[in-house]
């Protein structure tokens, strides 16, 4: 094998602040090394050095360091963006941000096939389609013109990993390419990198899910605060890890063995009391169209007090949908949804005023839901329906609540790391006092670590409250740690229900059973 990139101690500063120190690291032909730790850890910052995209006010210093036979800390502008592209692909988490609005993906990959002289001006168009095909987007003759805003997350990632492998390069660095995808579309992702391997594609993958690296790195490095703090085989690297911050991270990944303990602990977590079944939400028969088009079709579900309900299903099967109609966001065409027993769907927003605090959200990326412009503290005391004095020390206890200093109150959303905006999206949620609070993909997009104490703190809240809650994820395994039940979603339909033991562990619809052999595993790990 031959080595592509080699880098000895390497060092990164963005003015005096080093954040990544001494690393050393090889990736060579047919090889896939694997880079995990925490948001911060400085791996993401290491994978784009290997680029020379560490951008401006950087200070990259390092004892050896080469790309392709090549002196890379001698590089030009100019012969790093010949590299890019070309000798190494590229695939980022967030495809909305990297691809261009104005171009059509077929546009998009075009010009990497155009740059980079890859095949004729006539083969051009039809190779597109190939890729397309290959990373798994469906009717690619009518994706090619569609523009990123028309696709969704899942197919929008896929778009970008066609892009970076559109020029055949010799290494593809991959910084978290699959925590936006469904786990059927992961796995298929999973499988093509696995083939480019083979097939002798050098592969730097950056990730936090440890299951995902375990399925195709064949060596990896653990960083914490810039440093590497263990690395080897991934066999030994999670089946005996040898740092404590590697055991945690192992310790931290939720799944049908972590039922009913606290992830971040180990120790067994409360569970909110459950007599008699109140039922606190419901839907029966709901439909729902867009166009000819319908997402939602005769789904019926029903939620106690202190219940967790998971609902999991590939992307566009239904299921934030399903989400907006059991928030009153939107009216379903047939069907009812109740809260409390109460009519909640087809009444006017006067009626519902008095009950909406009772039901609340948690999105994926409260960013997108928190006006800039606003402090913490204004934000979480929106919703809150107290005297303007009691707004200030409610907004502290809530902030206490979920883990956070009073100061954050001051501080500005962007201010803040993912894991703290989540938790500040939990305490606005929490607030009012909710009943019911509806989840969709709540962690998906938050280190193991993280998403370890998010999940906890969400466990503690339905113990101290009886909150119910929907919980919406793509991620099993994470659904199989907090719900009693779940629905199934697929094409709008539910095909399977019922307690999520039963259902993932004896799948009777083969969607579902899809589904579960889909799913990563933790193969070597004995934490």
């Amino acid at each position: 094998m031959t080595s592509l990139v080699t880098v000895e101690d390497l060092r990164v500063s963005f003015g005096h602040a080093e954040v990544v120190r001494g690393v050393s690291l090889a990736v060579e032909s047919g090889e896939c090394v694997a880079i995990v730790g925490e948001s911060g850890s400085g791996k993401s910052v290491t994978a784009r050095t290997l680029l020379g995209l560490t951008g401006p006010g950087s200070t990259v210093r390092a004892s050896a360091f080469r790309v392709s036979g090549r002196d890379a800390l001698a590089f030009t502008s100019g012969d790093w963006r010949r590299l890019r592209g070309g000798f190494a692909g590229l695939v980022l988490q967030d495809a909305l941000v990297s691809l261009d609005p104005l171009r059509t993906v077929g546009a998009e990959i075009a010009e990497v096939l155009t740059v980079h002289d890859v095949v004729p001006r006539a083969r051009r168009a039809d190779r597109v389609l190939e890729l397309l095909d290959a990373v798994g987007i469906p009717d690619p003759a009518t994706r090619v013109g569609q523009y990123p805003h028309q696709l969704s997350g899942g197919l929008r990632q896929r778009a970008l990993i066609a892009s970076a492998i559109a020029a055949d390069p010799e290494l593809i660095i991959a910084d978290e390419p699959t925590t936006a995808l469904d786990v059927t579309v992961q796995a298929q992702i999973l499988r093509l990198l696995a083939e480019r391997k083979a097939a002798g594609t050098a592969i730097l993958l950056i990730s936090h899910d440890l299951a995902v690296v375990g399925s195709i790195a064949d060596r990896i490095l653990v960083m914490k605060d810039g440093q590497v703090v263990e690395e080897g085989p991934a066999r030994e690297v999670l089946a005996a890890p040898a740092h404590d911050y590697t055991c945690a991270l192992l310790a931290a990944v939720p799944s049908a063995a972590s039922r009913g303990t606290r992830l971040t602990t180990g120790t067994p977590r409360t569970r909110p009391a459950r007599g008699s079944s109140v039922q606190v939400l419901a839907g029966a028969g709901l439909t729902r169209s867009y166009g000819p088009r319908r997402v939602v079709d005769d789904v019926s579900f029903a939620l106690d007090q202190g219940e967790t309900l998971g609902v999991v299903g590939e992307s566009g099967s239904g299921k934030t949908t399903l989400a907006r109609l059991a928030l009153g966001l939107l009216e379903p065409d047939t069907g009812q949804v109740t809260l409390h027993q109460r009519p909640w769907s087809h009444q006017r927003e006067r009626a519902r005023r008095p009950l909406r605090p009772r039901i609340q959200l948690i999105s994926q990326n409260p960013l997108d839901s928190f006006d800039p412009r606003h402090t913490v503290g204004r934000l979480i005391a929106e919703p809150l329906r107290l005297p303007r004095a009691e707004r200030g020390e409610r907004v502290r206890d809530l902030l206490a609540r979920v883990g956070l200093q009073p100061e954050t109150a001051a501080r500005h959303p962007r201010e803040l790391s993912g894991g703290q905006r989540q938790r500040v999206a939990i305490a606005r949620a929490l607030g009012p006092r909710p009943d019911v609070l509806v989840c969709d993909e709540p962690v998906s997009a938050l280190d193991v670590s993280i998403q370890a104490q998010v999940l906890d703190l969400l466990a503690d809240i339905q113990a101290e409250c009886g909150t119910a809650m929907v919980f919406i994820s793509h991620d099993l395994g994470v659904v199989h740690h907090v719900a009693d039940r779940v629905l199934v979603m697929k094409d709008g339909r539910v095909v399977e229900e019922g307690d999520v033991e039963h259902v993932f562990t004896r799948p009777r619809h083969p969607y579902t059973r899809a589904l579960v052999a889909a799913v990563p595993r933790m193969q070597f790990s004995t934490i």
